[in-house]
């Protein structure tokens, strides 16, 4: 195979792998749980921002509505400084009216705040929902990824371990056995042929202590036999 070709080998190769990889539902449901939550992070986000302008426009109408309070009080006041001609009728109305007109444009103030605050409200509560159901889509992809995964695994370990009994040929494992039949039955004939060396060697020992006792024997008798002959040929002694 040329070079060139087994270029085009590994990079087909790695091709078909990134195919694999784009398309492995797991990898594509776990990069789908961080764009959801992704998408949980910046909700929740503009969430507590849309929070934090409600609280706002709350205290703005607390005030407004308070500040209006405070401007009638004024007005009364001053109208009461005019009876008591503590103060001129005629600057009494003027500085009364000029507080009522205040309250006036707090109260107009307070009801565009309470108009804007409804219509916030329900912007916060039509996104909390949301937020509320993209946890618990979240939490569901979670547990299927889980069981998902585990299948997964179950399914790679059980294809491996076909494909390693795939590839066992019934043939050759045959052949191994014979060859290890033969290898066997062969050490058993040696050690068979090794004994009976063993045995006849015993048998030459044996073979070999058997004449030295014979030979042992004789050399007795013929030692026996020749004190009996001296014994009758010796002369009898001197003194008789």
């Amino acid at each position: 195979m040329g070079i060139f070709t087994r270029l085009f080998k590994i990079s087909q190769a790695e091709a078909h792998s990134a195919i694999d990889q784009l398309e492995d539902p797991i990898k594509m449901t776990e990069q789908g749980l961080r764009d959801l939550r992704t998408d949980l992070d910046k909700s929740v986000q503009t969430l507590a921002e849309l929070k934090a302008i409600e609280i706002r426009m709350r205290k703005t109408v607390e005030n407004k509505r308070a500040e209006a309070t405070d401007f009638e009080r004024k007005a009364m006041l001053l109208l009461q400084k005019a009876q008591a001609r503590q103060i001129a009728p005629e600057e009494a109305d003027r500085l009364a009216s000029a507080a009522l007109e205040q309250k006036r444009a707090a109260l107009e103030v307070a009801a565009v705040e309470v108009q804007n605050l409804h219509k916030l409200e329900n912007q916060v509560a039509l996104l909390d929902q949301s937020i509320k159901k993209l946890r618990n889509t979240i939490g569901k992809h979670e547990s299927e990824l889980k069981t998902l995964q585990a299948r997964a695994k179950v399914v790679e370990t059980t294809s491996n371990m076909n494909k390693q009994l795939a590839m066992v040929d019934s043939s050759s494992t045959i052949a191994m056995l014979e060859r290890m039949r033969d290898k066997v039955e062969n050490e058993e004939a040696l050690a068979a042929a090794y004994g009976d060396i063993a045995e006849e060697n015993k048998s030459l020992e044996e073979e070999i202590d058997s004449a030295l006792e014979s030979h042992s024997t004789s050399i007795e008798e013929a030692l026996a036999a020749m004190k009996a002959k001296m014994a009758l040929n010796a002369p009898p002694p001197s003194g008789h």
